[in-house]
């Protein structure tokens, strides 16, 4: 807590420095547009998955899951045809004045549950003419192929709209750092690819539930176009309808945390502010 407030503290030393030293300094930001494409990696928090159907209905607690980036390849992460590949984040926004913007962004997180793992089932499955049916109260259970795979890999889309601000910490030259914070909510049309008992394997696009969230980034902005992005967001999903076999009957559901960690390159467009001065 001592460490956070004395961050806080240098944060608002340098604020007031930087606003003190450029008291009429623009930010050029009022009706321009900002677009930005990079990568994230992400860290999800345990889930419990209810998994529900004509022969079946149990739940799995405190599932382990983890994101799949991709490993850094040029022909991968900087050639346009393979640009959906990688973990990545998409973002388009407008500013409605000097410090505020709305945007719609993608968050194309990758989702996997960790095979092998052994974790609690509670519930029934019955007539699927494999090793698993039975009654199960707080039973362990591994997780493994012939039982459950379980993967949102293309991927767990964050399809969100935010609302940000920005401040300007410090300028030097033509370099702007400015602190971005915002929060914003959407919707998750994962690409789930499930196999779960001896059912027929599925693997498409489905709404399946809402997401909301925070971001605190750090923008580092090189003249009037462009900038070089850090970010944090710290956001919840709940997904109760996800689609696991060919059968529409068949549903499972669960909810959890995700911290995301991008790196971000982007440009600003459009007209200049108001009041804006060249900087």
């Amino acid at each position: 807590m001592n460490k956070a407030l004395k961050i806080i503290l240098l944060i608002s030393v340098i604020n007031n420095l930087c606003h003190g030293q450029n008291s009429n300094k623009s930010l050029n930001n009022d009706g321009r547009f900002y677009v930005y494409w990079g990568w994230n990696q992400s860290v999800y928090s345990k889930s419990d998955i209810s998994f529900a159907g004509e022969n079946y209905n149990f739940s799995l607690d405190n599932v382990i899951a983890d994101d799949k980036p991709s490993p850094f390849k040029i022909n991968i992460y900087l050639n346009p045809a393979n640009a959906t590949i990688p973990q990545y984040n998409f973002r388009l926004g407008y500013f409605i004045n000097e410090k505020y913007s709305i945007s719609l962004g993608a968050d194309h997180m990758k989702y996997v549950v960790r095979p092998d793992q052994t974790v609690k089932i509670s519930g029934q499955i019955s007539q699927t003419l494999t090793q698993y049916d039975g009654q199960y109260d707080e039973k362990d259970i591994q997780i493994r192929r012939g039982f459950l795979e379980l993967e949102h890999t293309d991927g767990l889309n964050y399809v969100n709209t935010e609302l940000r601000r920005q401040d300007l910490l410090m300028c030097w030259k033509k370099v702007d750092i400015q602190l971005v914070s915002g929060a914003g909510l959407g919707i998750l049309i994962p690409r789930t690819d499930a196999t779960l008992l001896n059912f027929e394997r599925h693997d498409k696009f489905h709404i399946a539930g809402f997401g909301l969230g925070g971001v605190l980034g750090l923008q580092f902005k090189f003249g009037n176009y462009f900038f070089i992005q850090s970010e944090y967001k710290l956001g919840y999903v709940n997904m109760p309808d996800i689609r696991t076999t060919s059968s529409t009957s068949d549903v499972a559901k669960q909810d959890f945390l995700f911290h995301q960690f991008n790196i971000l390159f982007g440009s600003y467009f459009g007209f200049k502010g108001k009041n804006s001065n060249v900087n």
